[in-house]
């Protein structure tokens, strides 16, 4: 017996030495590839240079010499540069383990599993190698959920969407809420999943409640539907802080009051108002879509009306920013990959089993966004003002 604990723990040193050897290759090659981006090495002054390194960060990656840990990948300062990396080493748990889950949390017996997952890797999982990868995946994310959050975040998107859970032998719509905010560098990320019975104050109010207890600061605009419970939970946790009303859903209500044979020509007018980067401009366009459509949609105006001066906010903030911070399309793109990824499971089993499989999603779907900056931040910093939320930290 002990001769066999020693031969596996050396084997474990092996694998482990192996693994670390791996690691500082991959990290040499992401280094050369930075520096062929850039065309300059490291602090390297060239007249042919293209721009700067900024920092790291770090990602894990499954390889077949088993899976590299804390890999730091550079980043350069404008986030155009992208790994060839990830593409040679596609993750095992994007394939198989991904697999293995979806199939686990829909019903499928272990011994179907077994034979699906040979099919995909050649390796037959079994009932506690199903049992691991959930409980893993279970505990990764629960570290995630708990993580600190370190930076600032000016812009904070939030929406939700529904899936289908069995409660009591029925099934019953669970909301799967979702926090997306824009760091203080113009890169997305995923800072809260969560599920709830539904889309009360009270779950988005807990929702943001966490966020601020793990640092949650900076936030200068909140960017959702017109939802009362998202509205109120942002006047009660993120005092002082704008918010804009999604300009996509704003049109949806209006257009629901025009008759097909003139949803054109309203839906037109509606969007010359949002193609402005001037608040006087829209105002003046704003009078005037009340006084062309006013007697013959009159509903229409009136939701028009109700809602406008909210889905205008963002004409305060950089015109380079409007087209992003306007709708909720960055979650409404998470959000389809949830559904399409979801639907073969159809009811889920329980509440644990839709909040684990729609959270890994909702992560592997944004994973690539640390590679990319999303917004130039410059313009914003130059606009500074006084905020609660600002002096959080």
């Amino acid at each position: 017996m002990a001769q066999e604990e020693f031969e596996q723990a050396v084997k474990l040193e092996v694998e482990a030495r192996v693994r670390e050897g791996v690691k500082a290759v991959l990290e040499e090659v992401l280094q050369e590839e930075m520096s062929e981006h850039l065309n300059a090495d490291y602090r390297e002054l060239t007249p042919t240079r293209k721009g700067e390194r900024n920092g790291y960060y770090q990602r894990n990656l499954v390889t077949p010499a088993g899976k590299i840990e804390r890999l730091e990948v550079p980043r350069d300062r404008e986030g155009e540069f992208v790994t060839e990396i990830f593409e040679r080493y596609k993750r095992i748990t994007g394939s198989v383990e991904e697999a293995v889950l979806e199939m686990y949390l829909s019903g499928v017996s272990t011994r179907k599993i077994a034979g699906v997952t040979a099919a995909l890797s050649k390796v037959k999982i079994g009932k506690d190698t199903v049992s691991r990868i959930a409980r893993r995946l279970e505990e990764k994310q629960k570290a995630w959920r708990e993580r600190p959050l370190e930076k600032e975040y000016p812009y904070l998107y939030l929406d939700a969407t529904y899936l289908k859970v069995n409660w009591g032998g029925s099934a019953t719509n669970l909301a799967l809420l979702v926090a997306v905010g824009v760091d203080e560098e113009g890169f997305r990320e995923v800072l809260a999943v969560e599920v709830a019975g539904g889309e009360k104050s009270a779950a988005y109010a807990s929702l943001l409640r966490g966020l601020v207890d793990r640092g949650l600061c900076g936030v200068r605009l909140v960017i959702s539907d017109d939802h009362e419970g998202i509205k109120a939970a942002v006047a009660g946790e993120l005092p002082g802080v704008d918010w804009q009303r999604c300009v996509v859903h704003f049109m949806r209500n209006v257009l629901s009051h025009v008759p097909a044979s003139a949803m054109t020509e309203v839906a037109e007018d509606l969007k010359a108002i949002f193609k402005v980067r001037r608040e006087k401009t829209a105002r003046v366009l704003t009078e005037e879509f009340v006084e062309l459509h006013g007697e013959r949609f009159a509903k229409a105006v009136s939701v028009f009306e109700a809602g406008i001066g909210s889905a205008l906010t963002y004409l305060r903030y950089p015109g380079s920013h409007h087209a992003r911070i306007r709708t909720t399309n960055v979650l409404e793109r998470l959000f389809k990959e949830v559904k399409r990824r979801t639907k073969v499971v159809g009811v889920f089993p329980n509440e644990t089993s839709a909040s684990t499989l729609a959270t890994e999603i909702v992560l592997r779907s944004s994973e690539e966004w640390a590679l990319k900056r999303y917004l130039t931040m410059d313009a914003l910093k130059a606009t500074e003002k006084p905020n609660p939320q600002l002096s959080r930290r």
